[in-house]
C-alpha cells in the first residue's frame, strides 16, 4: 500500500481531463459528442453519474493513452441532479480538470424536433411531449446553473453545431479563455446561452438608407455607416474593458468558455458590425475570440 501513486503518476502523466457532455434530450448531445469524438476525445455514452471516477481512474491506467475523456450523461440517470454535480466536484478536488457542457434548446425547437423522428420524450410518460420537456427542464435547472458552457442550439443544425464545439475544444491549449461573440436580430429572440447581452438598437438603422439596406454589417459602407454614429465608437470603448474585466473574472473563477451577444432589431446591420469590431479589439488584448452571426440571411 505504501508504494500506491495517484492516478495517472505511474508514468509522469497528467491525469486525463473530462468534460461532461448534458442537457435538454433532443438538444444535440449526441451530436457535440460525436464532434469530440472526431477531435480525439475518448467519449462514453449514457455513463452513470457514478460512474464518471471509475471512468477517469480507468484512463488514467492507460500511461497518456487516454488523455481526454468525453461522458455523455442524461436525465434517466438515477438521482441524476445530485450525484452528476457532486461527482463532478469530487473529481475536481482530485486535481482533475472535469467541465460541464449543457446543451439547450427552447420548447418549440424540441418538440420539432420529438415529433420529426415520431419518439416520446423518455420523462413523458402517460402525459403530453410539453409535460416532458417542462419535468426534465425543472430535474436539470441546478446542472444547467452549475455548467461551464451553455450551448443553445434551437436555431442550429448538426453542422452548425458540430463546427461550435469545435470552435471551443479544438486547440491543445484548453487553459486560454475563449469567447463567442453571437450578433442577433431582437425579432428572432433573444440567445439564451448569453452571459452578457449588448443592446444596438439605439443606433440608426441601415436599413432605412436605400444604397444600404440589402447590404450588411460585414460590408463596408454598413461598417463605416454604423460606426460613424454617435455613441458607437464610445460602446465600444467602453464595452470593450467591460468585456475584459468579464473574461479575466469568469477565468479566475475556473470558466473558460464566454458568449456574448449583440443585438439589432433584425440582426443584418448594426448587430453584426458592432460584434465584428468587439471581435477585432479583443483579439487585440490576445483573447480567443469566435464571431457567430446567428440572424444573418434569415430576414
Amino acid at each position: 500500500m505504501g508504494d500506491e501513486q495517484p492516478t495517472g503518476s505511474l508514468s509522469g502523466e497528467l491525469p486525463p481531463e473530462i468534460v461532461v457532455v448534458t442537457g435538454m434530450s433532443g438538444a444535440g448531445r449526441s451530436t457535440a459528442a460525436r464532434a469530440l469524438e472526431d477531435l480525439d476525445w475518448f467519449v462514453v455514452d449514457n455513463l452513470p453519474p457514478g460512474l464518471l471516477p471509475t471512468m477517469i481512474d480507468l484512463a488514467g491506467r492507460t500511461e497518456g493513452a487516454v488523455p481526454r475523456v468525453a461522458a455523455v450523461v442524461d436525465v434517466r440517470s438515477m438521482a441524476f441532479t445530485e450525484d452528476l454535480l457532486s461527482t463532478v466536484e469530487e473529481l475536481r478536488g482530485r486535481g482533475i480538470t472535469a467541465r460541464v457542457v449543457f446543451l439547450e434548446a427552447g420548447d418549440d425547437a424540441l418538440v420539432r424536433r420529438f415529433e420529426s423522428v415520431r419518439r416520446p420524450h423518455p420523462l413523458q410518460g402517460e402525459g403530453r411531449l410539453t409535460d416532458g420537456i417542462a419535468r426534465e427542464r425543472e430535474t436539470l435547472r441546478a446542472v444547467r446553473g452549475a455548467a461551464d458552457l451553455v450551448i443553445d442550439t434551437s436555431q442550429l443544425n448538426v453542422h452548425q453545431l458540430k463546427a461550435k464545439v469545435i470552435g471551443f475544444f479544438g486547440e491543445a491549449e484548453e487553459a486560454r479563455p475563449r469567447a463567442n461573440l453571437v450578433s442577433f436580430g431582437y425579432k428572432h429572440g433573444l440567445p439564451v446561452d448569453a452571459d452578457l447581452v449588448l443592446d444596438c438598437r439605439f443606433l440608426p438603422n441601415p436599413h432605412w438608407v436605400p444604397e444600404l439596406r440589402a447590404m450588411n454589417g460585414r460590408d463596408a459602407p454598413v461598417r463605416e455607416y454604423v460606426l460613424a454614429q454617435t455613441g458607437a465608437k464610445e460602446m465600444i470603448d467602453s464595452y470593450t474593458e467591460v468585456l475584459r474585466l468579464m473574461i479575466e473574472g469568469y477565468q479566475r473563477e475556473g470558466k473558460h468558455y464566454m458568449t456574448f451577444a449583440v443585438g439589432c432589431t433584425g440582426g443584418k446591420h448594426r448587430s453584426v458590425a458592432m460584434a465584428e469590431q468587439f471581435g477585432e479589439r479583443l483579439r487585440e488584448q490576445g483573447l480567443e475570440v469566435h464571431v457567430v452571426h446567428r440572424d444573418l440571411g434569415q430576414e
